[in-house]
Formats: C-alpha cells, sequence, structure tokens
C-alpha cells in the first residue's frame, strides 16, 4: 500500500517533469530572435509574468512558509532560472525603448516580492498565517496566467482555426494542471488546487477547439509560440 505522502511525491516529480517541458516551450522563440539578433515585435511580458509567478511559488514552498513541500520549490526554481535566460537575451537583442520597459517592470516585480517576503517574515509568525498570505497571493496571479489562453480560445472560435494553438502545448498545459491538481488534493492544499484546477478545465477547453476545428484550419508552417502555460506551479508550473 502506497502512503500517501509517497504518491504526492510521485505526482509531484511527474508534475516537475511536465513543467520542465513547458518552460522549455519557448525555447524555438528565442533561438530565432538570436539568430536574427533582433526581438522584433516579441513582447517580454509573458517572461516577466511567469517571473513573478515563479519567485511567489518559490516563497510560498519555503519551509519557513508552507513546509514539506519541496517539489513546488525546485520546479518553480528550474523555471526562475530559465526564465531569467529568456530575459537575459531579450535584453540583449531589445531595442533601448523595449529594454527600459521590461527592466522597470522587472524591478517593480523584484521590489514587490521584497516588500512581501519583508512583511510576511516579520508580520506573520506562523506556517498557516504565512502560507495564507504567500497562497492567496499566488492564487491570484496563478490565475491570471492560466486565464492568458482565453484571447487564444476567442481567436480560434472566431477563425474557426487553431494555427496559433498548437496541439502538444495544449495537451501539456493540460496534464500539468491535472498533475499538480491531484498533488494538491492528496494532501489537500487550496492554494494549488484552485489555479491548476482552472488550468486543467482551460486546457481542457483547448482540446475540445482543436478536435473542432482542426480539420478548418490551413496547413500552413508552424508559428511562433509566446505565451506561457504554466501557473503551474509553474503549479502555474504549479
Amino acid at each position: 500500500m502506497v502512503s500517501a505522502d509517497a504518491a504526492r511525491n510521485i505526482v509531484g516529480i511527474i508534475g516537475n517533469v511536465i513543467s520542465f517541458g513547458l518552460f522549455l516551450s519557448p525555447v524555438p522563440t528565442f533561438y530565432k530572435i538570436v539568430k536574427k539578433k533582433a526581438v522584433e515585435e516579441f513582447s517580454a511580458i509573458p517572461y516577466l509574468a511567469t517571473v513573478l509567478n515563479c519567485m511567489l511559488w518559490v516563497f510560498y514552498g519555503l519551509p519557513i512558509v508552507h513546509p514539506n513541500s519541496i517539489l513546488v520549490v525546485t520546479i518553480n526554481g528550474i523555471g526562475l532560472v530559465l526564465e531569467a535566460i529568456y530575459l537575459s537575451i531579450y535584453f540583449t537583442y531589445s531595442t533601448n525603448k523595449q529594454r527600459k520597459k521590461a527592466g522597470l517592470i522587472l524591478l517593480g516585480e523584484i521590489a514587490f516580492m521584497f516588500v512581501v517576503v519583508l512583511l510576511v517574515l516579520v508580520l506573520a509568525h506562523t506556517h498557516t498565517k504565512r502560507s495564507l498570505i504567500v497562497g492567496v497571493l499566488c492564487v491570484i496571479f496563478g490565475t491570471c496566467m492560466y486565464a492568458s489562453p482565453l484571447s487564444i480560445m476567442k481567436m480560434v472560435i472566431r477563425t474557426k482555426s487553431v494555427e496559433y494553438m498548437p496541439f502538444f502545448l495544449s495537451l501539456a498545459a493540460f496534464l500539468n494542471g491535472i498533475c499538480w491538481t491531484a498533488y494538491a488534493l492528496i494532501k489537500f492544499d487550496i492554494f494549488i488546487t484552485i489555479p491548476n484546477g482552472l488550468g486543467a478545465l482551460f486546457g481542457a477547453v483547448q482540446l475540445i477547439l482543436y478536435g473542432l476545428y482542426y480539420k478548418t484550419t490551413p496547413k500552413k508552417g508552424p508559428k511562433e509560440v509566446q505565451l506561457q502555460p504554466s501557473s503551474m506551479v509553474a503549479p502555474n508550473i504549479v
């Protein structure tokens, strides 16, 4: 008989693997940027949003906030490193105007996290209180990230084409949401359950739309993927 802790760890490890794949999804985009030595019209916003999301989940998973959540820390720590690499490439090949805008947003996120960490550690003296404060923030930002594909789904319905909604990315986002929701339900964690439950739902809707509109999609080359999935922990991706 597998214990709840063992089952949770197994599901969490699987979630780490799927989330890692999602974090790697922008690689083709940044390969193209490096090759062209210009970011052109690509936006840094999805990657900046993922940085903040990962920072919040790393903080949430630390023993001083929410004990026994190391798998939340590992995948979001990895995600944070990858996003830093993506943003470094963006800053290298962006214009001064693009660089300034992205830099100001990034500094704002770092300042925000500094304030959050300081207030939580100084004013909240129990794991329950700390988990509640940081967890609510994670739910808010994680839910916003998982809701980001809504604009793509709207476009799919309007154009009757899945050209800009890659199947495997939608499938991975769905499996990621399912996996981290299961992880959260084994030892109930409402803050991981909410964003990832929504992620699984949105992923399922994307797959249904793909099935409905695949045959009506013009056969063209693959498009650049810029949207981050993941609320995962990276549960957005968690």
